[in-house]
């Protein structure tokens, strides 16, 4: 049996573990367009191994969540990678943020966030001392990791199974009419394959339209846009620091994160990225701003989100407006404080009536298996998705 997974990041390296892990005689091949692993999302995220608080109870993403923490834990802790549970409040700082915070509060107890606990704010003094806020969820288990590390450690796993992993390999169609799907790589002849998954990150939406797939959801990649404390005053920041979210928008806004090696980044601040891979601000790549701004779904979506967005670029345009949100919760955080931090784009899947997909979104046809939206937690539930992906697969 010839399995070709389709994509390099820590959730196509975690599907080929799974391969290998659970079918020993299987030919399992990782087809990755760059010219190293995990170049994209994987690379450039904060960090965050999540608890499942957010998520919609019975979702997807709640259950595979909750699973992936779990697994990826223990699996940090066998291969001796980095891995800290550092912990996260989400704060209301005021009083009218206090009831959507008990709502949350009850959906993350529906998700079995385990160790959580409501904080009043003498409380959250003795977890976080520099916060200000009236009142706090706690959850002790939410941790940090070194997802480039997990992501290397998989692809280890995989070549010492006998698993191949072939870089600078650019697929541009999978055809998957007949019994054995034919995967079209770029230059190159096509492979047949008995299973194929499909795990683009970035260009999800280009291979599956190509590999005649529906057109929706498109990704429309959005820039996180960080700063960072200077070193002398990360201690105002000991674990993850989040607001109270809006439920109707699929990011966490601006937040306070202790990364792995001990710097603290702040953000981020959610834009329209001018490229896929827009990591530099000055990055334009004409064919990913078309794509984007020619889908209706967007157009629909900056309609109806209009207020957010403007709060979005206001911050983008000034480091002191984007230092004033962050101390509303850490008062003590002023712009000489801070420093530019390294930027990342994340993929948003945007349905055709401008709906932000929040969920995961998986589908098989035949004998290939897509993965249409996979944002935040997919790093955290990389191995539970896997599981979840190899099932589906058949």
């Amino acid at each position: 049996m010839r399995y070709i997974v389709v994509g390099g990041g820590i959730l196509g390296l975690a599907t080929a573990r799974q391969l290998v892990s659970t079918q020993p005689d299987a030919h399992v091949i990782v087809l990755e367009r760059e010219a190293a692993l995990a170049q994209h999302q994987t690379a450039h995220n904060s960090g965050v191994v999540h608890a499942g608080i957010y998520y919609a109870p019975g979702s997807l993403k709640a259950r595979l969540c909750r699973r992936g923490l779990t697994l990826l834990r223990d699996f940090c802790r066998e291969r001796g990678l980095p891995y800290d549970a550092c912990g996260k409040v989400v704060v209301a700082t005021n009083e009218r943020e206090v009831e959507p915070l008990k709502r949350l509060e009850e959906r993350a107890t529906a998700n079995g966030v385990p160790g959580l606990r409501w904080l009043e704010a003498g409380e959250l003094a003795t977890v976080e001392p520099h916060v200000d806020g009236v009142a706090a969820l706690h959850s002790p288990e939410t941790a940090i990791a070194d997802f480039a590390a997990v992501a290397r450690a998989y692809a280890e796993d995989v070549t010492k199974a006998g698993g191949e992993i072939r870089t600078g390999v650019a697929v541009g169609r999978v055809s998957g009419a007949g019994r054995n799907p034919m995967v079209e790589v770029k230059n190159q002849s096509a492979i047949e394959a008995d299973k194929v998954i499909v795990c683009a990150g970035l260009q999800a939406d280009r291979l599956a339209i190509a590999s005649g797939q529906p057109a929706e959801p498109r990704i429309v990649p959005f820039r996180g846009e960080y700063w960072q404390l200077r070193p002398e005053r990360a201690h105002l920041v000991r674990g993850l620091i989040y607001p109270v979210p809006d439920p109707a928008l699929p990011f966490l806004g601006v937040h306070l994160t202790r990364k792995i090696d001990g710097t603290v980044v702040l953000g981020p601040n959610a834009i329209l990225a001018t490229a896929r891979d827009a990591y530099e601000r000055r990055r334009f790549d004409w064919r990913d701003v078309y794509d984007a701004l020619s889908w209706s779904g967007t157009l629909r979506m900056l309609r109806r989100h209009w207020r957010a967005g403007l709060g979005e670029l206001i911050r983008s345009a000034s480091k002191r407006q984007f230092v004033r949100e962050v101390a509303r919760y850490v008062p003590a955080v002023q712009p000489i404080d801070v420093l530019p931090a390294p930027a990342g784009v994340r993929a948003q899947a945007i349905d055709r009536d401008g709906s932000l997909v929040d969920d995961f979104r998986l589908s098989t046809q035949g004998n290939v298996t897509w993965v249409r939206n996979a944002p935040s937690p997919a790093a955290t539930s990389s191995m539970a998705i896997a599981e979840e992906l190899v099932t589906r697969a058949g």
